[in-house]
């Protein structure tokens, strides 16, 4: 199904150790780009939640915001480690032997290092990091679904624009036997006057290289295969995105040349609506997973 890459999602949940908010957003991007605020309490598991994220989402850029209110009154209990502060301790005795006037270094200084106190392991932590597992799956389920709703509108804006690029194609058609029967009788007056002056196979030739000029055939049997196509990645139930949007550059590509080889009015005019429609589906191609 087509899935949008836009959409919004909130979860939280409270309980006897604190309250838990995560919230996930997510807008269109060439790749799946993780972006994530979390509390000191789940940095751990970082690499987690990032592999929770991806199995679930194959592109956007995704912001996910993890809140986290202690409920605990009692002051949070630290840990001293022990390695990094002797190991910062036997550095600063180094360093000391190399100057000529060392300033001592106080304890308290050597506390203010990152990571030599750490908050001490609990049961609570264990709790936390369990339910913010949940919470993220339950905020994806929450996500895709909105994804897919978009996505269903996007599909639907875009299955209404191949339908008036297929009749504008095929108004194109219609006209052709006319726009070139027109041309014949216009050359025919044109030549009427100079008819003496000028080879009768060379005028024929000339004919017969403007007609192939002007036919247009080619480009529109393309573009009813592009919109075939087109049907086709929308049915399927896997990541379109990209295949879509190198779709939008073939139909543009064929809409222009059409354009180009335009020799009435009613032509002009048919591209020129061709490539508007065109512009609009890639807006919203631009949205699609």
């Amino acid at each position: 199904m087509t899935q949008s890459m836009t959409a919004f999602a909130r979860q939280e949940m409270q309980a006897d150790w604190g309250d838990l908010s995560l919230e996930l957003r997510s807008v269109n991007h060439r790749f799946l780009e993780i972006s994530l605020r979390l509390p000191e309490e789940l940095r751990s598991i970082e690499p987690l939640i990032r592999e929770c994220i991806g199995k679930q989402l194959n592109r956007g850029k995704v912001d996910c915001n993890i809140r986290f209110q202690s409920s605990s009154a009692q002051p949070e209990k630290l840990e001293l480690n022990r390695e990094l502060a002797s190991h910062l301790a036997q550095l600063s005795r180094e360093v000391d032997s190399l100057l000529y006037d060392a300033a001592p270094v106080s304890s308290l200084e050597l506390l203010k290092w990152p990571g030599v106190l750490q908050a001490a392991a609990s049961d609570i932590s264990e709790q936390l990091q369990s339910e913010t597992v949940r919470l993220l799956d339950s905020a994806l389920t929450e996500l895709i679904e909105t994804r897919l709703r978009e996505g269903e509108q996007l599909q639907a804006a875009i299955e209404k624009r191949v339908v008036a690029m297929a009749e504008a194609c095929a108004e194109v058609r219609q006209l052709l036997p006319q726009v070139k029967q027109h041309f014949r009788e216009r050359l025919a007056e044109r030549l009427t006057e100079i008819k003496t002056e000028l080879d009768e196979g060379r005028v024929e030739q000339e004919i017969v290289l403007f007609a192939q000029k002007i036919d247009v055939d080619e480009e529109l049997d393309r573009l009813d295969a592009h919109f075939t196509e087109v049907r086709r990645v929308l049915s399927q139930d896997k990541p379109m995105g990209r295949r879509l949007d190198f779709l939008m550059q073939e139909l543009n590509r064929e809409a222009n040349t059409l354009a180009s080889k335009s020799a009435a009015t009613e032509t002009t005019r048919a591209a020129v609506e061709l490539k508007v429609l065109i512009e609009q589906m890639r807006e919203q191609v631009q949205n699609i997973e």
